[in-house]
């Protein structure tokens, strides 16, 4: 058991729900690898209650990141954000410095890790509209490749097609498609990581996303460290493998 003292830094990853996060589990690894006199855990916070916690983290200084459904959320609710941040209007890093929480989106290079592994260049297909969507747009448009759109809801995706439009967006099926990345992780792949495989795609499920991005986000809580990435990978792969 991690031994904690009035000294001891606490992380957090927000979020609701927020049991499947894999985040405290990484961020732990490597915190424990490096001897970091911290800790990391998950707090699932509602709609109602996330702006009070965002304050209070600012006042005493916590860091962390947030997952669904409050990315879009505190990128409204910080004053100091990162350019990329600013230009999605999406935060899954946050970290102290001046008294305020700056908010940063570590999820578009980790978008970008993942889909190099895929070897993709292009269509890439974005299902939902929500942050973590609004980071593949980001990383679409620094790649400079087309992005196909699908939703559950029309109004959504129509929604998401005109405040992505500078980002050159389209409203798309499959065709063309070659590579798919899903956000999402869990044991075994999820389903429709599968089903894309079967229709012959290059397909991939969230969790190299997930080490990529959580990476980014462990230097900016400790910047004179290097995350140890292979760490982090490991401690991802054996809490997928059951």
């Amino acid at each position: 058991m991690t031994r904690t003292t009035a000294t001891t830094r606490l992380l957090a990853v927000l979020g609701d729900p927020i049991e499947h996060s894999l985040s405290p589990t990484m961020q732990s690894a490597a915190i424990a690898a490096l001897g970091l006199d911290a800790v990391y855990v998950a707090l699932r916070v509602d709609t109602g209650a996330l702006p009070h916690v965002i304050r209070a983290f600012e006042a005493v200084g916590i860091a962390g990141n947030v997952t669904v459904p409050h990315k879009v959320a505190v990128a409204q609710l910080l004053i100091r954000l990162t350019p990329l941040a600013k230009e999605l209007g999406a935060v899954n890093t946050f970290w102290p410095d001046g008294g305020r929480l700056v908010g940063d989106n570590t999820d578009v290079p980790g978008i970008l890790d993942a889909l190099d592994r895929l070897e993709s260049t292009g269509p890439w297909l974005v299902t939902g509209t929500g942050g973590g969507a609004r980071a593949v747009a980001g990383a679409a448009r620094e790649r400079e490749v087309k992005l196909l759109v699908r939703s559950r809801g029309a109004d959504r995706a129509r929604a998401y097609v005109e405040w992505a439009t500078s980002l050159g967006v389209d409203a798309e099926r499959l065709h063309g498609c070659r590579a798919a990345l899903d956000l999402v992780y869990a044991p075994g792949e999820t389903p429709w990581v599968r089903e894309c495989r079967a229709r012959g795609l290059r397909a991939a499920d969230g969790r190299q996303m997930l080490i990529a991005q959580g990476a980014r986000a462990f230097e900016r809580f400790f910047p004179d460290a290097d995350a140890p990435r292979e760490v982090m990978s490991a401690a991802v792969d054996r809490a997928l493998a059951g």
